[in-house]
């Protein structure tokens, strides 16, 4: 397996001053994902967990629906992984060519839109899930930046955390496409017979994008919770499979956009507007 991180030489300007320093940087490189020897997917990656990144990208997609169906997963060679299907098991390969799409965070990716996924029988996130409290949803940020053990030495990468319904620690990935980190973190859980996570947060260091979520609603997540803004799509695709979405979490305030059923909330009038907002019993 390769290395996570790389040290290099730099020139540093500081008061205008130059300076010679070594600096970490984190690790980008192709991985390479087949399927009984028949490649799949090429996506850019820092190298660590490539097992659980391929099944997770591969459960995704919706290629893989059951632990039961891989025998193995092995690494062939640098920056190549080959998922060995079970002799069982039948996968429908052709989905990777009938859902394609630009996106705006990896190019070109596999994609199943909405409907698809309501086709593909992904469950509703029952209501009756346990709720969020408004001091938990604070804390998640900073548990999950003090979980990011690479971040620390190179400050550049995304993270995808997985906590449960009281804010503790369940699994973290890292990896410099954030993509990736929630790939190799649901992964994970699909190899351990852990799926569906409906009482899990997903805890994300950046934005929430379609992919994303989409990623969650394949997973069975029951919350979703940022420290950047989700897109309008990611929006839609939580309110239709009842995830709560949450945004813009920092500190003691973040922004609820879908599924705030969940959390136990009364209504204050915001001051600047005189509008309704939501804020916490006290």
């Amino acid at each position: 397996m390769g290395q996570s991180v790389i040290t290099t030489s730099i020139r540093c300007i500081e008061h205008g001053t130059l300076s010679q320093k070594q600096d970490v940087l984190a690790v980008e490189e192709p991985l390479e994902i087949s399927i009984d020897g028949r490649n799949i997917s090429i996506t850019m990656r820092t190298p660590g967990n490539d097992e659980e990144l391929a099944a997770g990208f591969l459960f995704s997609e919706g290629i893989l629906r059951d632990p039961g169906q891989v025998a193995e997963i092995a690494i062939t060679g640098e920056n190549r992984v080959n998922v060995v299907l079970a002799s069982a098991a039948s996968v429908d390969l052709a989905r990777l060519d009938r859902h394609f799409y630009t996106s705006s965070s990896c190019g070109v990716c596999g994609k199943t839109s909405i409907q698809a996924l309501e086709t593909a029988g992904c469950p509703v996130i029952p209501r009756d899930r346990p709720m969020l409290a408004p001091a938990t949803i604070s804390q998640l940020p900073e548990k999950l930046r003090a979980s990011q053990q690479v971040f620390d030495s190179t400050g550049g990468l995304h993270a995808a955390g997985l906590f449960d319904s009281g804010g503790n620690l369940a699994d973290v990935r890292e990896d410099v496409g954030r993509h990736n980190a929630v790939d190799k973190l649901i992964g994970a859980q699909f190899l351990r017979g852990r799926l569906p996570l409906d009482s899990y947060v997903l805890m994300l260091s950046g934005r929430a994008s379609f992919e994303l979520v989409q990623k969650a609603v394949m997973a069975g997540i029951g919350a979703v919770v940022a420290v950047g803004a989700p897109s309008s799509l990611a929006v839609d695709m939580a309110e239709q499979f009842g995830i709560t979405l949450i945004g813009f979490a920092r500190g003691e305030r973040f922004n609820v956009y879908s599924g705030e059923f969940r959390l136990p909330l009364g209504e204050a009038t915001d001051r600047s507007t005189g509008d309704l907002a939501a804020v916490p019993h006290r």
